[in-house]
């Protein structure tokens, strides 16, 4: 014999609610607890949960009253919060209806002198290549930038920056190399050996 399954959370957050509606009265959590597993067969452990549940989706009503908390529920209230939540829907569903008819009359502006034609293929047919002949051109263009005088002018400024670096590198070479062979006693042979500088150095 199989077990008896138990109610899922939404079942109780109904039967708790048709409580509230049957009863039409206020009450305090502790006869809430009562009333929901003896009337509606929720477990007194979980009612607590269910009511916050309730409060927090603004299905049940809360206060304070001293040192007592309160909770009820009135079957008009839901009326009115369905019939809230329809005229919202309502709204909704008219906006999106004015959306899709505004859409539907961009698409058709949009689709005039689209239609499909010998002539309008042709004319796609002519934008095409003509696309294609203008990517084979920029290819031929940049293979010939090599030679345009601009080019040519920017790589000698280029070329005199790079040689007056590498020169003042060569000359702070040299300088160390001085420096290590004063300080130190270190002959030239030597320090280019230990420091892997070419024996042919010189400026450019």
């Amino acid at each position: 014999m199989s077990k008896r399954r138990g109610l899922s959370l939404e079942e109780k957050r109904t039967r708790m609610m048709a409580l509230f509606f049957e009863r039409k009265d206020v009450f305090q959590l502790k006869e809430l607890e009562k009333l929901g597993h003896k009337e509606k067969g929720i477990n007194s452990m979980v009612v607590k949960d269910i009511v916050h549940s309730l409060i927090d989706d603004g299905l049940v009503d809360t206060d304070r009253v001293g040192i007592s908390n309160y909770f009820w529920s009135f079957p008009s209230k839901a009326v009115n919060k369905r019939m809230q939540r329809l005229e919202d829907l309502e709204k909704q569903l008219s906006d999106l209806e004015t959306k899709r008819s505004v859409l539907t009359d961009k698409i058709a502006e949009a689709q005039v002198g689209r239609e499909e034609s010998d002539e309008r293929t042709q004319l796609l047919k002519q934008l095409e290549a003509g696309k294609e002949e203008k990517k084979q051109l920029a290819a031929e263009l940049e293979s010939h930038r090599t030679c345009d005088p601009e080019r040519i002018k920017e790589l000698r400024g280029e070329t005199a920056v790079a040689k007056e670096a590498a020169n003042r590198w060569t000359d702070n070479v040299f300088g160390v190399k001085t420096w290590c062979n004063k300080r130190f006693g270190m002959e030239e042979k030597a320090i280019n050996k230990q420091f892997d500088i070419p024996e042919d150095l010189d400026y450019v």
